[in-house]
């Protein structure tokens, strides 16, 4: 850094002021718990009908949108036990709170899935070489009955699935179920006037390849949470450009954005200022107003330097090079 005859006072490395916001509030609205126990309520009180009307039917497209109707209750459940752990204050054993478990019911809701579209591609193929007998009329109205139930599940789970991955989760798998009902449904239909019972496992295995690829989804972006990546709606060099063409910025290193869980970006950044900067405080200010209003980016961690701290020369750094003068 270029000398100067200003007297400044003598600050350490690192140990400047710095911006911290922590303003955490609950990962789910109270209208997406109310959702998630209707929508809890409807499909465990219909998948015992489901079962049975499988079982009797002799249907392994009916028993597998039943199986992916035990996964959706077994995922709300999930879900809401993820918000009522959520809800709890952070302590002196966990500063953040319990909001990762909304993240760990997420990736549990698509294992489960990908658990169940295994079997049923198995069960599928074993069906082919012998083909059950298939009740095409029982099957047909008890898939009816699973698509009302799976239609006025979606329509309770829609607002909250773009504010939380974990309702997403929950989501996606009623919505998958849905799919499941209509595709029994055009089995039953077919089976019952042509008498093709084939088309049952056929039926099956297209649910199962369906629900795949969303279930590989869900799963990338909650492992992403859960390794701290950066958030897929952030994008990290125009962050970096943005903070270094600040007035006053230096350079920058150790910059690192991620998610606690859903919605709630943070980021930590050691900035280094130039030599004409006089007092720290308004740089930061600076700083995080725009990581807030730019960004949306509310929490966020902002030390600045007036020389790099040692973790500069840890592979961090960002932008030219600040050596001390």
């Amino acid at each position: 850094m270029p000398s100067s005859n200003t007297a400044r006072p003598s600050i350490p490395h690192c140990k400047v002021p710095m911006a911290h916001e922590h303003s955490h509030a609950t990962a789910v609205a109270g209208g997406n718990e109310k959702a998630l126990r209707w929508a809890l309520a409807l499909t465990s009180t219909y998948l015992v009908a489901e079962v049975i009307g499988g079982l009797v039917s002799g249907s392994l497209a009916l028993l597998s949108d039943a199986a992916h109707m035990a996964t959706d209750t077994v995922a709300l459940a999930i879900s809401l036990a993820a918000i009522w752990l959520g809800k709890r204050p952070a302590d002196k054993r966990r500063t953040f709170g319990y909001y990762r478990f909304e993240i760990l019911a997420a990736v549990v809701n698509a294992v489960l899935l990908f658990f169940v579209a295994i079997y049923v591609l198995y069960e599928a193929y074993r069906r082919i070489s012998q083909p059950a007998e298939i009740q095409s009329t029982m099957m047909l109205l008890v898939a009816i009955g699973g698509l009302v139930v799976n239609l006025i599940g979606m329509r309770l789970l829609a607002s909250g699935k773009d504010e939380s991955l974990n309702v997403k989760g929950a989501y996606l798998e009623v919505w998958a179920d849905m799919l499941g009902s209509v595709g029994v449904i055009v089995g039953a239909l077919v089976i019952r006037f042509t008498g093709w019972a084939w088309v049952d496992s056929v039926i099956a295995v297209a649910i199962g390849l369906w629900v795949l690829p969303r279930t590989w989804r869900l799963l990338r972006e909650s492992l992403n949470v859960l390794l701290e990546g950066v958030p897929d709606d952030v994008d990290l060099p125009e962050v970096e450009r943005a903070l270094q063409a600040q007035p006053g910025v230096a350079g920058l290193h150790d910059l690192h954005v991620w998610a606690l869980s859903s919605g709630k970006v943070s980021l930590s950044v050691h900035v280094v200022c130039t030599a004409d900067v006089v007092d720290l405080a308004p740089l930061m200010l600076q700083l995080r107003g725009l990581l807030a209003e730019k960004f949306d980016i509310h929490h966020s961690t902002v030390q600045v330097e007036r020389v790099p701290c040692e973790q500069a020369g840890e592979g961090h750094g960002f932008g030219p090079a600040v050596t001390a003068g």
